[in-house]
């Protein structure tokens, strides 16, 4: 298409330089507060934080919900992705769309809804209450389900959407030819369908761990400051405290975690592979 490559590079420069401009600068110059110090670039800061009582259950909360979220997603995931694949394709169609109909919804007002069904006066506490399972209302608002239930919701179609992509991609025969060879439903989901649709589930997991650590929205609404995570202790630092030092520490926190998520479950995705 080019006749040297000169002419695609000076295709590609103002582009190059916007996103540079726009996104890189800002981004290194914010992650570079977190290194700079009175007498020169330092990582007390990163110390610091760690060495906070605070800092570090948050840290453990994020990584354990994030965690959590994809596990229960992948689970979820693989059944309804699994159903979704054997439908006739006009059912199948129906199906994908009722999965992205969620995606085209405000995160806000999917979250508030949450508040609605889980709140003192909600449709959960009403049906406790009503069938005798509970005398008084059920704390269930600002508490860690809470958010874990929220973010499930929010990144559970992105985990069906990866993982329903790779299912149309495996070979149509290769399950009948394990179950005629004697393998039970686990063994083929282990031996075969786990091993075949690896991509969807390091593309699903890594979009569902990484949307789970950085979400805001749903923690704020859902844990309030008794939950904090992450994203809303980045918040507060920047709002409450301006503390753009710790909010540079958070950032590349986060960073670092997603890109730790994404190597692992390639990692496993291989090694799975290779036996």
């Amino acid at each position: 298409m080019f006749q040297n490559r000169a002419e695609a590079f000076a295709l590609v420069l103002p582009a190059a330089v916007f996103a540079g401009v726009t996104f890189l600068v800002p981004v290194v110059v914010l992650l570079s507060e977190g290194f700079r110090g009175a007498d020169g670039w330092t990582i007390q800061a990163y110390i610091d934080f760690f060495s906070h009582p605070l800092n570090r259950t948050v840290f453990v909360r994020t990584l354990k919900l994030a965690a959590m979220v994809t596990a229960v997603a992948a689970v979820i995931g693989y059944a309804a992705a699994f159903a979704i694949v054997n439908l006739p394709p006009k059912g199948k169609g129906r199906m994908i769309g009722l999965v992205v109909l969620p995606l085209m919804i405000s995160p806000v007002a999917r979250t508030y809804a949450w508040i609605v069904i889980l709140g003192r006066t909600g449709i959960v506490n009403q049906a406790l209450t009503s069938i005798g399972l509970s005398d008084e209302p059920i704390r269930f608002l600002f508490t860690e389900t809470a958010v874990f239930i929220g973010l499930l919701q929010l990144f559970l179609p992105l985990m069906i959407i990866s993982l329903v992509s790779a299912l149309e991609n495996m070979p149509r025969d290769a399950v009948p030819a394990a179950r005629v060879l004697g393998a039970n439903w686990f063994q083929v989901f282990w031996k075969v369908i786990l091993p075949l649709t690896r991509e969807g589930l390091v593309i699903g997991g890594t979009l569902v761990f990484t949307g789970s650590m950085t979400a805001y929205i749903t923690p704020a609404i859902l844990g309030g400051s008794k939950v904090l995570m992450l994203e809303t202790l980045l918040y507060q630092r920047v709002t409450v405290a301006n503390d753009f030092v710790a909010a540079s520490v958070i950032a590349l926190i986060l960073i670092v975690m997603a890109f730790a998520a994404n190597l692992l479950l390639k990692r496993l995705a291989t090694a799975r592979n290779k036996r």
